[in-house]
């Protein structure tokens, strides 16, 4: 890297919240991050087609999918046959559900339009910092947003965030851009209102107050509420009503009381009621009230070391914020903090939810560094490299490990035991005992069932099925009792060890 030029003005404009510096790379650096940004593609995109599904939350949304393609219902996600799923919008559903259309059945399929979404992001918020910081400082931002623990991730995992972000982090885009009167300046200001619609569509609700929170104080300490008429609020409200309101209206008509829970129950209940147990699809994740703030430097990793190197510079850092590109900085930092300041009196919460702050604080973490330290040198390179290389050689060593010793990981999914089975026997009826798995569901394409009693059991010497039967360790030993000499052992996958009946029964 190298130092602020003090001569570069950047992009002229009459309005003074237009930031006015930028810094130029070194050759060796902006090839080194070019590699970095690739390797990081390449490895997340490995991922994508070897990693099975190992948390609960991710197989639960891929099989709401893949149900969607099994009925060919896509208005409204099902958590069972003729069960509706209130809990999310569908947006992540019609991309996971679009993927395995285009794609088949599979993880990959899952999750490659979750895996486009995170580069459209990438993509979006180098655009926007080469307007404004030039395309050195873009792609430095780029390449640390990509490489956090959090985002990397959650880059291609099938759930609500990385959509939702896409929305947050556009709508956030559009609005500077029309405040501070970029070209095509009602463009970007109908690009605020698609980034609220696809927000709505994504998750509901909190995504557009996510973007108030930042944008509202932003505008009171710039005193910039007069030029609110610059945005096209009867265009750009028809547009994000015309994308949202059609679902919307179809979910509730389709199944009636869906936005009494959705409303009330997920924007209300779920953040104010500690342990909520209204959730119809699981519990709620109770967590200490303010928990969140470590959740967003643990998320920043390996970055945020880089951030607490900001501290003994901490007089230059406060000059620099409150300086010629106060607008910039104050958006920055109140985009950052805009997840942490709504969860903060949350009694459930993820860590995944301050992942629509992440792309500003990777923008302004690199902002500060530049403006505080000037050229990193040698030292600093040489810590990126540690810090990028960590990130791809835990997730790869993670993901060779759930491949060949996922009994060390204890990872939560049953495609290994699923594909043994069906060695066994392509026809083998697959029967868990216990809990639902959703997980076991997925790689079944919907077949397996799930017995609690032990008199289910006891049918299964009479039909005329072959079957396997997966249970708990904990409960293998009782199990194998009950089946008796019919069936064997055939090994322990993960948590569970199967039994398959020793030839069909009819």
């Amino acid at each position: 890297m190298a130092a602020v030029d003090p001569n570069f003005q950047g992009l002229q404009s009459n309005t003074d919240l237009r930031p006015k510096r930028s810094f130029v790379l070194m050759d060796v650096d902006r090839n080194f991050l070019l590699i970095a940004l690739a390797t990081l593609f390449a490895v997340r995109l490995i991922a994508v087609f070897w990693l099975p599904f190992v948390d609960t939350t991710e197989a639960r949304y891929a099989e709401i999918a893949r149900k969607m393609v099994e009925t060919g219902d896509w208005i409204t996600p099902q958590f069972d046959h003729g069960v509706p799923f209130w809990g999310k919008p569908p947006l992540h559903t019609w991309l996971s559900a679009a993927g395995m259309k285009i794609f088949s059945v599979g993880h990959f399929g899952a999750r490659i339009f979750i895996f486009a979404t995170s580069l459209g992001i990438l993509g979006l918020l180098f655009a926007w910092v080469r307007q404004h910081r030039g395309s050195d400082q873009a792609l430095l931002a780029t390449v640390v947003l990509a490489s956090t623990f959090l985002f990397f991730g959650a880059s291609a995992f099938v759930m609500t965030d990385i959509p939702m972000v896409l929305g947050t982090t556009l709508s956030m885009v559009g609005f500077y851009n029309c405040m501070t009167a970029m070209p095509s300046q009602r463009m970007w200001g109908r690009m605020f209102f698609v980034g609220l619609a696809i927000g709505l569509l994504a998750k509901g609700p909190v995504a557009v107050v996510i973007t108030l929170i930042a944008i509202v104080p932003w505008l009171v300490i710039m005193g910039r509420w007069r030029q609110l008429n610059a945005l096209p609020w009867l265009s750009g409200t028809l547009i994000a009503l015309a994308l949202t309101l059609p679902w919307y209206i179809a979910a509730e008509i389709k199944t009636p009381g869906f936005l009494q829970y959705f409303i009330v129950g997920e924007h209300y209940e779920r953040f104010i009621v500690s342990g909520w147990e209204g959730d119809l699809y699981g519990s709620g994740h109770a967590k200490p009230k303010g928990i969140i703030w470590l959740y967003w430097l643990a998320t920043l990793l390996p970055w945020t070391f880089f951030a607490l190197a900001l501290i003994p510079r901490a007089r230059a850092v406060v000059q620099e914020a409150k300086g010629q590109d106060a607008g910039w900085y104050s958006y920055l930092v109140l985009w950052s903090v805009a997840p942490l300041i709504l969860f903060t009196p949350a009694a459930n919460l993820l860590a995944a939810y301050v992942l629509p702050g992440l792309p500003a604080a990777s923008v302004l973490l690199v902002c500060l560094w530049v403006s505080a330290w000037g050229a990193p040198g040698k030292l600093a390179r040489g810590a990126t490299v540690v810090a990028l290389a960590g990130v791809g050689a835990i997730f790869l060593i993670v993901t060779a490990l759930s491949f060949y010793a996922p009994a060390s990981l204890n990872l939560k999914t049953e495609r290994e035991l699923v594909a043994a089975a069906k060695n066994a026997d392509p026809n083998i009826q697959m029967i868990y005992w216990g809990s639902r798995s959703f997980s076991a569901e997925f790689y079944t394409s919907g077949t397996v069932r799930f017995a609690q009693n032990p008199m289910q059991l006891e049918t299964l010497k009479e039909n005329s099925a072959r079957d396997g039967i997966a249970a708990r360790i904990s409960d293998a030993d009782e199990i194998g009792l009950l089946l008796g000499s019919g069936f064997t052992r055939a090994g322990q996958f993960g948590r569970r060890i199967l039994f398959i009946e020793n030839n069909n029964q009819g």
